[in-house]
């Protein structure tokens, strides 16, 4: 009888299927985060209050054993290293509700925003550029948008009203702890500048802020940075006027799409 040789290929051998890395979802960086807090800063003190919780545990079992146990002394050591976890742990509770918060903010806005692909708009989410994050982009007719979402906890009475004067952002009779007209302008910034490297085209690049779920008040006219609801946000698109090429856009989008492929692996 002869024998029959099987060959298999090794794993190294073997490739996926995928030829390009997915792009990026909204939300993403922040679920990113939370994870990061969760495995790197939650976990090992989750660790530490369940080895200390083994170890009092053990002394006791041998004090009903019968065997020379030590259980007050490590009852109180253990008590006090798992209080101080739990206090460590309950720290970040009220940053990981803030980050799912945003997360839940930039995925509702993401969606939102995917409905402008029916007017030809290409949309790509959380563009990761150096130590920050654009939350969308939109690329159209009228130019290209970079989209920063900030989700705020409305209060339980009043009207959740949002003012913006060109320069501050009100929250209510609040500002906010960072300014996010800034941080828009920097994000349009960076991507003017990408944009003429992937491209060599110099291209109008909108930064805007959008409030989910707020009222915001008119915003003054000519302000550099849009500070919107996103419902309100097709309406300003409609009034700009068209700058590029239908045929152009899908050439940009395929630029940046490379470009944060390319991050991704």
């Amino acid at each position: 009888m002869k024998s029959k040789n099987i060959f298999k290929k090794s794993t190294s051998d073997k490739r996926s299927p995928i030829k390009a890395p997915p792009l990026r979802s909204a939300g993403q960086s922040i679920d990113e985060e939370i994870h990061r807090i969760q495995s790197e800063e939650i976990g090992p003190y989750v660790a530490m209050i369940l080895f200390m919780f083994l170890i009092a545990v053990l002394e006791w079992w041998k004090w009903f054993r019968d065997l020379p146990p030590k259980p007050i002394l490590t009852s109180v050591m253990s008590l006090i290293l798992i209080a101080f976890g739990i206090t460590k742990i309950f720290s970040f509770r009220k940053d990981i509700q803030n980050l799912r918060l945003g997360r839940e903010g930039e995925k509702a806005v993401g969606e939102f925003l995917d409905r402008l692909r029916e007017k030809g708009y290409r949309i790509f989410h959380d563009i990761v550029g150096g130590d920050f994050n654009i939350d969308h982009v939109l690329i159209g007719e009228t130019g290209i948008y970079t989209i920063e979402t900030k989700t705020y906890s409305k209060p339980s009475k009043g009207a959740p009203h949002i003012n913006y004067d060109g320069e501050k952002v009100m929250i209510g009779n609040y500002a906010p702890d960072r300014n996010p007209i800034p941080q828009a302008k920097a994000q349009a910034n960076w991507l003017k500048e990408l944009m003429v490297d992937l491209t060599g085209k110099n291209i109008k690049v909108q930064p805007v802020v959008l409030y989910p779920g707020w009222f915001v008040n008119k915003i003054p006219k000519g302000v550099k940075v849009w500070v919107l609801n996103p419902k309100v946000l097709p309406d300003f698109l409609e009034k700009e006027d068209t700058i590029l090429d239908k045929n152009e856009i899908p050439s940009i989008a395929s630029h940046l799409s490379r470009y944060v492929r390319n991050l991704q692996r």
